[in-house]
């Protein structure tokens, strides 16, 4: 358990000064102290005091002044009496200091001042989750320490109210993190990682968080926010709720914004909103309440850019600045790709991973007179979440040996000591063409392209897919006496997937910032051959190109017994899933879409009017024991152990399986915790012991198509979480958060096959590798300093973040190096009514990568030290201007 509220108490001079009421249970943090760890905040570091000075002065004139209220001592645990709701067995939740379990919670103003560049981003508050958000603001993959992972995020899950936004965690192109934006409608949120998260709810066994929102009160509250970038971002923020009558109350609020991105691809890289609305009615003993969300959003999809590696280090490209260049650009923005029902369809670079999606939810939450409680968590939501994005392929070359080989001369290093392609990456079955042939390479508009352009093949993915999705939770809890509380409960999710998908579509380009298209040909005996289309398509004709459709029914009883008694806590739980899911893909065969001279397109996957038809059915009980001993009113130590299973998703292990589905992957959990709070330190700490089965290895090809033999294996991990923090002296707050993890993959047998970065086949032992992408140690350390005067206070503060480090894939060959990330922010409070945030994130422009060539297996790294990856962004600096009632 850690939580990010209070964590150590702290005295506060101006408590008693008015403020604009809260919604119930949202604490109002004075110090960033309160945050615990965040997502390093944004500033610029040599116009932090001019900028504060600037606010200040323009505010003195009119702001409240107040006298300081005398000091107070707060109780020591605050924090550890919090009530948590997330995964308890309980219906009204279980006091912190009592769950024996590892949970975070964050507030409204909290997960504001984290500062997280996306919703995955956020969940950097709980020690042994790693987000990469490199991507964008969407499409983050989602590291569990512990649990073997390495793509989207299969393991972790986001619900609102208690309710998980689709039936499976992730699919290809989607994970449940795309489903919401971060915005003042949220009034906190809770993280749980494994235990009884594996028995209610979804049943997720890596992480889940739950999102709750905000509500009205009886007195009126709401806001307006201005933000600016220094990303080209202008963004507002809105909220309000109160009361509508006796007992009924209501919230409506949201944001709108439009950013270039610190990447800019030359058009809006996030374009859009999200807006929520809530009508709740307290009733005896409890409440019940009705929420809405539309969500239309665009978010630039950010591709690998290359890089050169210095052993563990890292730095730009020639020509292509690491921190802040993107691919993308208006040249390649709109194109036409194959149809999987033939033809073409037009597709938007700008799109992104958009999400259009509507929510329509019901919370229900009572607790009777005889020890009876009911709870029920209602969801039905959908709508369309599309990606239109880059996918890297092989690293960039000269345009000459692109089209040529070693046939022309090249620069030291691209051909072997027999004059033979080192990277066999290029034309006419990677010999390259005679120069004899003299293709023709031109820009659009027709200017002849120089054969010394470094150029970049990559794939034009389009990807659409229509979502759908209904889950009800329904639990009751009797107290029976004897400190006895039963719980017993039925899950149910109904969803389905309709999707079409244009992969492989590969695209010749300039290897530089906000690339352009190549096209190529050539004549021969008096015909014109096209190597590419005019927007530079080198390749339809290797595409995987589907037409999918699936839909699946989950239902999971689950019963449990909590037992109260002195000092002791002791839960255990049960829970029976099964799932029943159809899919069913078309098959297709190969289509000529042009003429003969068109040579990208001769042989185009289409669909035939035949599918591959599937229908997998599993049943898998977890199970749950847990004893948390307090010691005092500050102090707990508690053990579990849980056991959890992931079952297959359409796209991973069901379709194409032909009835031959993969085992189910499963996890057996043993952890324990110390908590401990004085009114000077707080300590959180535990420690685990994961042990993984049912993983699956097949090597794919460039387009996404597996190929070779799939092979079955497990793995193995211990690991430390911690946070704590120190107060030396008043209003001076030290925050440590950080994991150890030491995590490798066994009962491999033989040798992974793959194909390396220069298309030489290859063979890596798995067993031993360290767990793909997850740091083996990584610390964040954030001192905050509060000043307090008549007109406000002004809380600043500075985190630094060491992630250490990581390898790209299970082969565990290429490593992705460690790095620091400096990062600063001030937060100024003028009167009731006014506040001015100044943040900035990567001060010192620091190189990380968080990822490197997805599309490739083992060492990634060619000719002149080049790897594709992605970097963490350059230096981002944003101000807010808020209004507050």
């Amino acid at each position: 358990m850690r939580t990010i509220n209070n964590m150590v108490a702290r005295t506060n001079p101006r408590a008693n000064r008015p403020r604009a009421a809260a919604s119930p249970g949202v604490a109002v943090p004075r110090s960033v102290f309160e945050l615990g760890r965040h997502r390093a905040p944004r500033i610029a570091v040599n116009s932090l005091a001019a900028a504060v000075a600037g606010i200040l002065y323009c505010a003195s004139g009119t702001a409240h002044a107040q006298n300081p209220a005398a000091p107070a001592q707060t109780p020591a645990a605050n924090s550890l009496s919090e009530i948590v709701v997330t995964a308890s067995a309980y219906a009204q939740g279980v006091k912190m200091l009592d769950a024996s379990y590892n949970i975070v919670t964050a507030d409204a103003s909290q997960i504001k001042m984290a500062n997280a560049v996306s919703t995955a981003d956020l969940l950097k508050i709980s020690p042994g989750i790693w987000p990469e958000s490199s991507g964008g603001e969407t499409g983050a993959n989602i590291e569990i320490a512990g649990i073997p992972g390495g793509g989207d995020a299969p393991y972790f899950t986001n619900m609102i109210e208690g309710s998980p936004l689709y039936g499976m965690p992730s699919l290809s192109f989607m994970d449940s993190s795309s489903f919401l934006r971060l915005d003042d409608t949220v009034q906190r949120v809770e993280v749980v990682q494994f235990g009884p998260g594996a028995i209610y709810g979804p049943g997720q066994m890596g992480a889940t968080a739950n999102f709750i929102l905000r509500r009205g009160t009886d007195k009126p509250t709401g806001s307006l926010g201005l933000t600016y970038g220094s990303e080209g971002m202008e963004r507002i923020d809105a909220f309000y709720g109160g009361k509508i009558a006796d007992g009924w109350y209501g919230s409506a609020g949201g944001f709108y914004r439009r950013s270039d991105g610190v990447r800019s691809p030359q058009f809006p890289s996030d374009n859009g909103g999200q807006f929520t609305a809530t009508i709740s009615h307290n009733v005896d003993g409890g409440s019940f309440m009705f929420w809405v969300r539309e969500l239309n959003d665009n978010n630039q999809f950010i591709v690998p850019v290359p890089v050169v590696q210095n052993g563990n280090s890292f730095s730009s490209y020639p020509g292509f600045n690491a921190l802040t260049s993107s691919y993308g650009s208006h040249a390649i923005q709109y194109v036409n790709v194959p149809s999987p029902q033939g033809g073409f369809e037009s597709a938007n670079l700008a799109n992104g991973r958009g999400g259009d999606l509507h929510f329509f939810g019901f919370d229900y939450n009572v607790r009777f007179a005889d020890g009876w409680s009911v709870v029920d968590h209602f969801l039905f939501d959908g709508g369309n979440l599309n990606t239109n994005a880059l996918f890297s392929g092989p690293n960039p070359r000269p345009l000459s040996y692109y089209l040529y080989g070693c046939n022309a001369a090249e620069p030291a290093g691209y051909c072997n000591a027999s004059n033979q392609p080192v990277d066999t990456n290029n034309l006419n079955g990677g010999a390259g063409y005679p120069t004899s042939q003299n293709i023709s390479a031109t820009y659009p508009g027709g200017t002849a392209v120089p054969l010394t352009q470094s150029v970049i093949q990559q794939g034009w993915w389009y990807i659409q897919k229509r979502l759908q999705n209904l889950t009800d939770e329904l639990r009751v809890n009797k107290d029976i006496g004897g400190g006895h509380t039963l719980t017993g409960g039925v899950y149910f999710a109904h969803y389905t997937d309709d999707d079409n998908w244009s992969l492989g579509n590969q695209m010749i380009m300039t290897n530089t910032p906000n690339a352009a298209p190549i096209q190529l040909s050539y004549v021969q005996g008096g015909n014109t051959y096209a190597l590419s289309s005019p927007q530079g398509f080198v390749n339809f004709n290797g595409n995987f190109n589907i037409i999918e459709h699936g839909d699946a029914t989950n239902i999971a009883p689950y019963f449990g017994d909590s037992w109260k008694t002195d000092h002791w806590l002791v839960d255990a739980s049960a829970r029976l899933e099964t799932i029943d899911a159809h899919q069913r893909t078309c098959n297709t065969s190969p289509q000529q879409l042009g003429t003969i001279y068109q040579l990208y397109e001769t042989a185009v996957p289409v669909c035939n009017g035949t599918w591959n038809i599937e229908h997998y059915v599993k049943a898998k009980p977890s199970f749950t024991v847990g004893a948390n001993y307090e010691i005092s009113h500050h102090m707990s130590v508690y053990v579990r152990w849980n056991t959890g299973t992931h079952f297959d998703d359409f796209d991973n292990g069901i379709r194409g399986q032909n009835g031959n589905f993969s085992p189910l992957q499963t996890v057996k959990n043993y952890e324990g915790g110390f908590k401990w709070q004085t009114p000077l330190l707080y300590l959180d700490i535990s420690v685990y012991h994961r042990q993984f089965t049912g993983l699956q290895y097949q090597e794919t090809n460039a387009t996404g198509v597996a190929t070779g033999a799939i092979s079955t294996y497990g793995s193995d991990s211990k690991g430390v979480n911690f946070s704590g923090t120190v107060r030396p002296f008043k209003h001076f707050d030290i925050n440590v958060l950080g994991d150890y993890m030491d995590g490798h993959y066994t009962h491999y047998t033989g040798c992974a096959p793959y194909i390396d970065i220069n298309g030489n086949n290859q063979c890596a032992q798995l067993n031993g590798a360290p767990l793909q992408r997850q740091p083996k140690f990584q610390v964040s350390v954030t001192p905050s300093y509060m000043v307090l005067q008549n007109w406000g206070d002004v809380t600043g503060w500075v985190t630094y973040e060491h992630v250490g480090q990581r390898y790209e894939d299970q082969s565990g060959l290429q490593p992705l190096g460690s790095y620091y990330m400096l990062s600063a922010g001030v937060v100024a409070d003028l009167g009731d009514n006014w506040q001015f945030r100044l943040q900035g994130t990567n001060l010192t422009n620091q190189i990380g990568l968080t990822e490197g060539n997805a599309r490739k297996f083992g060492y990634e790294v060619g000719i002149n030290n080049v790897i594709m990856a992605r970097p963490i962004q350059g230096r981002e600096v944003n101000i807010e201007a808020k209004y507050k009632f």
